[in-house]
């Protein structure tokens, strides 16, 4: 008899696995698919108005997505989520948000891509990084997973176009602890404890 028991709770253990793994697969799919539309309509640059509430991807939806931080960067969250990770991991949300902010800023601009994973990416061919932990020899996968969860959710703001941009329009950015020479030739827009940003005069953008 109490085998049977034994056996019957291990089995509804099984099931409600293969439930919620099933519900995370879906989540995952629902946030990637919301993700594509949205940076696509993020690239044409043509609306400022807010997105329909059956297009914005949920905080449990973009959670699913990369939940381990291991994934290939194919995605829009991923790509995202894991250039806020490691441009700015263990500083202040202000830092991330506005990272994100000039991801989105470059997408579609003139000079780049019109996908945040080609933004992200963008250089490698020629090896010069536009963000230099994508091309730095070093593995990609995520270590500190709080910092991730915060990461995504940035990512998710940002897509849903939910997050206020403090860069104010900024393409660029630097560590405050470099000078570097491309910087003299910007208008230097904000600043956060981390990083300075800066926007080119015109619609030149390289």
């Amino acid at each position: 008899m109490r085998l049977k028991w034994v056996l019957t709770c291990f089995a509804i253990i099984l099931v409600h696995g293969q439930v919620l793994a099933t519900d995370q697969e879906q989540k995952k799919e629902v946030a990637e698919d919301k993700a594509q539309v949205l940076e696509q309509k993020a690239a044409e640059k043509g609306s400022e108005l807010p997105v329909p509430k059956s297009e914005v991807i949920t905080p449990s939806e973009v959670q699913a997505v990369d939940p381990a931080g291991a994934a290939p960067l194919e995605d829009a969250i991923t790509c995202l989520a894991r250039s806020i990770y490691w441009e700015a991991k263990g500083v202040a949300g202000a830092d991330m948000e506005a990272v994100a902010s000039v991801v989105m800023n470059r997408l579609g601009h003139e000079g780049f891509p019109d996908t945040i994973c080609a933004v992200v990416k963008q250089g490698s061919e020629k090896h010069a990084c536009q963000f230099s932990w994508w091309c730095d020899g070093r593995p990609d996968q995520v270590k500190e997973d709080d910092e991730y969860t915060i990461a995504k959710e940035i990512a998710r703001k940002a897509l849903n176009k939910q997050l206020t941009d403090r860069t104010h329009g900024a393409l660029y950015f630097h560590d405050r602890t470099v000078k570097p020479d491309w910087a003299k030739k910007y208008t230097r827009t904000a600043e956060t404890r981390k990083f300075l940003f800066y926007k080119p005069g015109g619609d030149t953008a390289r």
